[in-house]
């Protein structure tokens, strides 16, 4: 899989070094490409450079992040942007969801969290990919059989052996189909859509969680709400409350 290209841009030199230094973009097929300090050269750069993903904060000099990623999604849509930022404001939350921003971690950053951020932003690439893309080569043929087969079957039991079992694969093979296509594990991705997809049925259904734990392949509920809070921070009764309230504007 292609290394993915990555623009660093805050104002702080310890911030963008630490980013450099204690996060191991080799491990999740990621090269830092390029840095900026402030507003313009961030532009600058991503013009230049073209990146696939911008890790911004908000608060850096000339123009901010919010506004810097506001001018870019302009020329560049399918760019992908996390915002790194100190502020714990649900009016700067909002607005990211808004400009359709892929994550928003606060500082001091978790890299652990900060991984999984990226993980998961390389599952979204790969599905954007396969729906603008006819799949050509026997590899992505079979990971994007494998890929389709999983969403329509969210509620059973996913294993690797159940898809080698319905592919006539080996388990190690798709195994590696996943790391090599994705750039993920097999769980990640599975945990991934299923979050993905309670997501929508807590905004969009007024379904107990129980049930979406068990429509989103959960049989314990407790287990569900464990995975959610560790994926999103909270847990599923909190985002369908924070949701309804956004909605309401309350």
């Amino acid at each position: 899989m292609e290394k993915l290209r990555v623009l660093l841009v805050d104002d702080e030199i310890m911030i963008r070094e630490g980013f450099k230094k204690l996060f191991d973009w080799d491990a999740h097929d990621c090269q830092v490409v390029g840095e900026a300090a402030d507003g313009m050269e961030a532009l600058s750069k991503i013009d230049a450079l073209y990146p696939h993903i911008v890790i911004m904060d908000i608060n850096i000099p000339i123009m901010n992040g919010l506004k810097v990623i506001e001018t870019a999604k302009v020329k560049y849509p399918q760019m992908a942007f996390v915002i790194v930022s100190g502020y714990d404001d649900f009016s700067y939350c909002r607005k990211a969801l808004q400009l359709q921003i892929t994550d928003y971690i606060l500082k001091p950053v978790d890299y652990e969290e900060f991984g999984s951020c990226i993980d998961n932003l390389k599952i979204s690439m790969f599905r954007s990919r396969t729906e603008a893309q006819p799949r050509q080569h026997e590899e992505e043929r079979a990971i994007h059989g494998i890929t389709r087969y999983m969403q329509e079957h969210l509620g059973e039991d996913i294993s690797l052996a159940v898809l080698a079992d319905n592919f006539h694969l080996s388990s190690q093979y798709i195994s590696q189909l996943f790391k090599s296509e994705i750039g993920v594990n097999f769980l990640a991705y599975l945990t991934n859509i299923r979050m993905e997809q309670a997501k929508k049925l807590l905004i969009s259904t007024d379904l107990a969680i129980a049930e979406i734990a068990d429509r989103c392949g959960y049989g314990d509920y407790r287990v569900f709400t464990k995975v959610f809070k560790k994926s999103e921070g909270i847990t599923p009764s909190q985002y369908r409350r924070e949701f309804l309230i956004d909605e309401d504007g309350r």
